[in-house]
Order: C-alpha cells, then sequence, then structure tokens
C-alpha cells in the first residue's frame, strides 16, 4: 500500500489517538478576571508577539486537511480580538467541506453585538462561562463582571438561532450551593449545563485546594433533586452527559481529577503565539508560528508531526494544599 504523502498523513498520536479537534486561542487577554482563571494583575503577551489573523487561519485550515473535524475558538476571551469576525467568517466556510462543526467558548461580556454575525458566519453552537446568576457573587467571582450584560448576551444569542451551553466551574464556598439552582435555570431556558472541576494551571492569589470540588460529590446531591438518565451524546470534548429528566437539558460533567478522560483525548491546543500544546498538563509544545514563518506549509506539517509525537498518555494535574501548578501558564494562554 502506497503510503501517503506527508502533507496529507492523518494525526495520530503514539498511543495510537486520532486527533480531530483543535481549539484555538485567538487571545490571552481577557475583559474579567475570574478568580480561579488569572491572578488580577496579568502581564499578558505583546500584540507583535501573536499569530496574525491570517497566520491562524493557515495553520487551522492546515489542521483542517489532515483530517480534524472540529475548531473551538477561545481565548481569553475571543471576543475582544478586533478582527476575530474575518477569522470566523473565513474559518466557517469550511463547515461542510471538511470541517463538520465550528464553535467558540465566550464570558458573553460582548455577545449581544456579535450573535448575529457569528450565525451568519457559520457558527450554529457556543460555550458560555457563567459560574453565577447572582449579580453580587458573580460579580465577586469575575472581580467585575456585569451579570445583566452577559444575560442579555445569551439572549441574544438564542434569538440568532444559537445553541448556548453554559460552563460552570464547581468553586466551594463560593457556588457549589448554587449548582441545582443553575441546573433548573438551564432548564427552563432550554440550555445545556457542562460543570468542570477547577484545574491547576498557572499561579492565581487563592490556594485552589480551598475550591475544589469532586464532581462526584456534585452529582450525588444532583441526583436526589432530579431524574438524571446517562446520555451517551458526545460533543468531541471530554463531558460526559446526562439527561435531564424530560427536558431538552443535558448536564455534562468535565472531571480531570475525579474521572480521567485521557484515554479518548482527540484534540491538541493552539496559543495565541502560535505554539501547539499537545496537553493541558503538560509543558511539551512545538512553535508552528516559526515552523509557518521560516518553512512555510512544509515547515508546518512536519512540526505539526513533531507535536503529536511528543502528546503524552496522560496529564499530570493534581489539587494538594500547597502544591504547585501542574504547568506555569494559565488557561487563558492554552484555550479553553
Amino acid at each position: 500500500m502506497t503510503s501517503l504523502p506527508q502533507s496529507a498523513q492523518p494525526l495520530v498520536d503514539p498511543q495510537g489517538r486520532t486527533i480531530r479537534y483543535l481549539r484555538i486561542s485567538v487571545t490571552d487577554r481577557c475583559d474579567l478576571r475570574c478568580r480561579y482563571c488569572m491572578a488580577e494583575q496579568m502581564t499578558f503577551l505583546p500584540r507583535a508577539a501573536l499569530l496574525s489573523l491570517d497566520e491562524i487561519a493557515i495553520i487551522a485550515e492546515r489542521f483542517i486537511a489532515r483530517g480534524v473535524t472540529k475548531i473551538r475558538l477561545s481565548g481569553g476571551e475571543p471576543l475582544v480580538r478586533r478582527d476575530v469576525g474575518d477569522l470566523v467568517r473565513r474559518l466557517g466556510r469550511h463547515v461542510g467541506t471538511g470541517l463538520d462543526e465550528l464553535t467558540m467558548t465566550t464570558n458573553a461580556t460582548r455577545l449581544e453585538s456579535y450573535a448575529g454575525a457569528m450565525v451568519d458566519a457559520g457558527i450554529r453552537r457556543i460555550n458560555v462561562s457563567l459560574d453565577s446568576l447572582d449579580a453580587d457573587r458573580f460579580r465577586y467571582i469575575t472581580r467585575h463582571g456585569d451579570l445583566d450584560q452577559v444575560l442579555r448576551g445569551i439572549a441574544a444569542a438564542r434569538a440568532a438561532g444559537l445553541a448556548v451551553k453554559i460552563n460552570m466551574v464547581a468553586l466551594a464556598g463560593l457556588n457549589e450551593d448554587e449548582i441545582p439552582a443553575m441546573l433548573r435555570w438551564c432548564v427552563d431556558e432550554g440550555h445545556d449545563l457542562s460543570l468542570i472541576e477547577t484545574m491547576p494551571l498557572g499561579a492565581i492569589d487563592e490556594d485552589r485546594t480551598d475550591r475544589f470540588v469532586p464532581l462526584t460529590r456534585v452529582l450525588a446531591d444532583l441526583q436526589t433533586q432530579f431524574a438524571l438518565t446517562r446520555d451517551s451524546h458526545r460533543t468531541g470534548g471530554p463531558a460526559r452527559y446526562w439527561r435531564v429528566g424530560d427536558s431538552k437539558t443535558r448536564l455534562g460533567l468535565i472531571s480531570p481529577l475525579t474521572a480521567n478522560f485521557c484515554d479518548g483525548c482527540n484534540r491538541v491546543r493552539l496559543t495565541t503565539e502560535g505554539k501547539l500544546y499537545l496537553c493541558l498538563g503538560h509543558d511539551d509544545q512545538v512553535d508552528l508560528k516559526a515552523a509557518l514563518r521560516d518553512g512555510g506549509i512544509e515547515g508546518l506539517d512536519a512540526a505539526i508531526d513533531i507535536g503529536l509525537s511528543r502528546k503524552p498518555a496522560r496529564h499530570d494535574f493534581r489539587i494538594a494544599s500547597g502544591a504547585a501548578p501542574a504547568v506555569a501558564r494559565h488557561m487563558s494562554v492554552t484555550g479553553g
């Protein structure tokens, strides 16, 4: 059997997992400062260090040509990048011709203005990070966020025809008591809900041990209040789903610490400065920006292959009092 040319080789890692999912951080900047994600005083990358819009598109299109079928745009907050609409339109042209889905994770602070354009560009589903429905608590968690602004953005998204999934990080002492109410609200509004265990990424201003909530405990509590039935639905990500009663809402659990999901990992992450990270919990990366600028498409393909050869079997996340983060970089650098 004749082997495929290098540029057409499928994306398979040393564990035999086929990579179908690329997450792209279009910016490390954000207009919020969520306590579990960032320090209050952040130093962001200089704009000159970022990939250009065209470079992001070229890299994304190369992954599509090599078998990636889903792309998620994230940040930071992707909608703070002024040219992100141009990127969405360019990548949206590939939906249905190689790309099955283009999605975005956003904090929804700017969604009211962008929702219609996102639908026009080919996005049909978004994730919205929302950790509380209490305005004061939301402001505390985000340090200065306006809940009404976010809710208007979510309403605009639904009005434009976007399916909305709410992402909620479970935080002891901050919002754990609000999880049942959030699920009821999602059922009433027709949203899916994904609950996420806090991950040890980057130095923040608090000890994550104090905020860690095992989702095994959360699920046990929710099962006393809701009729939850295991659902085989998959979106390409790490969540495992339950159907909530006879509603259209699905409850997803993303449990990197209590229910490791690495065996089925099908994703890699591109940072806004062009580094390809093979795992959230490891620092191994390859510089696709340098590879593209120095070697064009051939150099890009070679760098992607080198990166895939380094993809580890699993992450090294752990939560322990006083323990250093698994990696020094913040989630906003790697992308959600």
